[in-house]
């Protein structure tokens, strides 16, 4: 057998092995589902609907957006962000298990077992945040063909940057509940800061600029300027264009597999 052949058997068949079974997890416990479905869900109807009467987007004139309609893409992201993270606790359950110690002393590489988890977690986060755009027209959202796949693209490109980040911090920490701790302090500050709840535009100086350096404010536009249109709410809302919102998304995804795929090579299996 050729090194080429050897070597690509090593990486794809573990990708392919990890990724399936992380999907049948998902499939197998109801109670994921359920929640990962209903709490945004609860979270998007009860925050929009008591908000929706007080929202007025700045500069949008007559053709304003109501908040039900600007929170809805913050909300499809938050179910990838949830979705994608918290997936990758089940790292940390295989190393408790010793399933990954044993994937590790097979003949399989680290890009083949980064790219398994990282692939089954990211395709549970794009699965679950797509089946939310068929809330649009709940959210006064009208969806061509065009919209609906360049928005689909987009939260592909975000299930992958968070899967990956996942991974990576998932590697370094040794307990769930380590892992809980550090997903809930550096998650919620970064959507919340996202341009997500609030725009740019309504927020006091200092607290813009921490927004615009915030990475996933380029997801949350890229996936709002998709469903919206790069003009008119996306300028008054001051999100960052879609084309650059794009191009940025996407470096940032390429930049967080690099990383997981780093952390795997240099750290060892605990």
């Amino acid at each position: 057998m050729s090194a080429g052949v050897s070597t690509g058997g090593a990486t794809w068949l573990p990708l392919a092995s990890l990724w399936r079974r992380e999907v049948v997890r998902f499939l197998r416990e109801p109670s994921r589902i359920l929640s990962a479905a209903a709490t945004p869900l609860v979270f998007w109807l009860l925050i929009g609907s008591g908000f929706s009467g007080a929202f007025q987007l700045p500069g949008s004139g007559a053709d304003g957006v109501g908040f039900l309609a600007y929170f809805y893409p913050g909300t499809v992201v938050l179910v990838v962000l949830f979705a994608a993270i918290f997936s990758t606790i089940s790292l940390i359950e295989d190393r408790r298990d010793g399933f990954l110690q044993g994937v590790m002393a097979a003949p399989v590489t680290r890009l083949g077992v980064v790219g398994g988890k990282v692939a089954g977690g990211a395709t549970l986060a794009w699965v679950q945040g797509a089946a939310f755009l068929a809330l649009a027209p709940a959210a006064g959202l009208s969806l061509d063909l065009g919209s609906a796949l360049l928005a689909a693209g987009v939260l592909a490109l975000l299930a992958v940057q968070l899967a990956a980040i996942g991974f990576a911090c998932a590697w370094r920490v040794s307990s769930t509940q380590g892992f809980h701790a550090v997903m809930n302090l550096l998650l919620m500050p970064l959507w919340l800061l996202s341009g997500a709840f609030f725009p740019p535009s309504a927020a006091p100086g200092w607290l813009a600029v921490a927004m615009r350096a915030n990475p996933l404010t380029y997801g949350v536009a890229a996936f709002s300027g998709a469903l919206h249109g790069s003009g008119g709410a996306q300028a008054a809302a001051g999100l960052p264009p879609l084309g650059v919102s794009l191009a940025v998304t996407a470096a940032l995804t390429a930049a967080a597999v690099a990383l997981a795929w780093a952390t795997a090579r240099t750290g060892g299996v605990r």
